[in-house]
């Protein structure tokens, strides 16, 4: 009996253990099961995420068009597609250059991405760019700038595209926003507003196109990092108050992210917030409890003054 009581817990975590990675197996060939066929177009496709993306709905068998800021970036990324794709379960990808920021050609570059199959079923706006830095030392140059790449930038060429979908009255919108569109981080104002912005339009948006039976989706993860760093000694980021901080800096890989999108494109899942416990508790207390939340966010701004002058 003792024996028998020694390798039951283990037994059982391993039979609990097989179930939920056949249960995980299940889910994700049903989400590459959901883009085989579909016209998927990734903005920024040359990024660490776009990267991901592209492989992810490549190997599920999506017909492809890649944007990005770069052709040879585009070459290279279109080469290391090819070099392991199956020919006979996908299809060759499209390129297209497309700098996101450039407002005034996202007009012209829709129609030439709309040509290359007739139609787009999924597209997903993952174009981006970050800036950190006091408000007083950002200039409103700089502030316009990230305006057009993170706010107008996706919400024009969304607005070029949609009629197509609207007239099929079938297709998926996805933006790639950030956890700075749900709470605002210091030294990050111009970042945090323009994915507040992104995320009012895309929300709006998607009550407008019920009736259309076109779904958006909003993915907001933490920062999006290639690998995990530890902050350097004597770096403010390394006290106690900012334990939720780290936790955000840290974020997430660009692989989880691109899964993450591919489930969420097979759901249809209208909101995800891609986080650890620290930080998605803090966009609880920020709702709930403004003035907590204001609080420790001010300690954190003392703590960094005291810091950088004893440094």
């Amino acid at each position: 009996m003792g024996i028998l009581a020694v390798f039951a817990l283990p037994l059982l975590l391993l039979g609990i253990s097989g179930i939920f990675y056949i249960y995980q197996t299940v889910i994700w060939l049903v989400s590459k099961s959901a883009v085989q066929n579909k016209v998927v177009v990734i903005t920024d496709a040359i990024s660490g995420l776009g990267k991901e993306c592209s492989r992810v709905f490549h190997s599920g068998g999506a017909r492809l068009v890649l944007c990005g800021r770069t052709w040879e970036k585009l070459e290279a990324l279109y080469d290391a597609l090819i070099s392991v794709a199956d020919p006979s379960t996908t299809y060759t990808p499209k390129l297209i250059l497309l700098d996101i920021s450039d407002i005034d050609y996202i007009q012209d570059v829709a129609k030439e991405i709309l040509n290359c199959y007739g139609c787009v079923d999924i597209l997903i706006n993952n174009a981006s760019m970050k800036v950190k830095g006091a408000v007083q030392s950002i200039s409103l140059e700089l502030d316009k700038k990230i305006m057009d790449a993170n706010y107008f930038g996706p919400i024009t060429l969304t607005k070029a595209i949609l009629p197509n979908m609207i007239s099929r009255r079938t297709g998926q919108i996805v933006l790639i926003n950030s956890i700075q569109g749900k709470i605002g981080v210091p030294f990050r104002a111009a970042y945090a507003a323009s994915k507040h912005a992104a995320v009012g339009f895309f929300d709006c948006l998607r009550a407008e196109m019920e009736e259309f039976d076109i779904s958006v989706s909003t993915v907001n993860p933490t920062f999006i990092c290639s690998y995990h760093h530890q902050p350097a000694p004597g770096n403010w980021e390394a006290s106690i108050w900012k334990f939720f901080f780290r936790k955000m800096t840290y974020g997430v890989h660009p692989a989880e992210v691109a899964e993450e999108v591919l489930r969420t494109v097979s759901s249809k899942k209208q909101e995800v917030l891609m986080a650890n416990p620290i930080p998605r508790a803090a966009v609880y207390i920020r709702t709930f409890f403004p003035e907590m939340f204001f609080a420790i966010v001010a300690s954190g701004i003392r703590e960094k003054l005291k810091t950088e002058q004893e440094n």
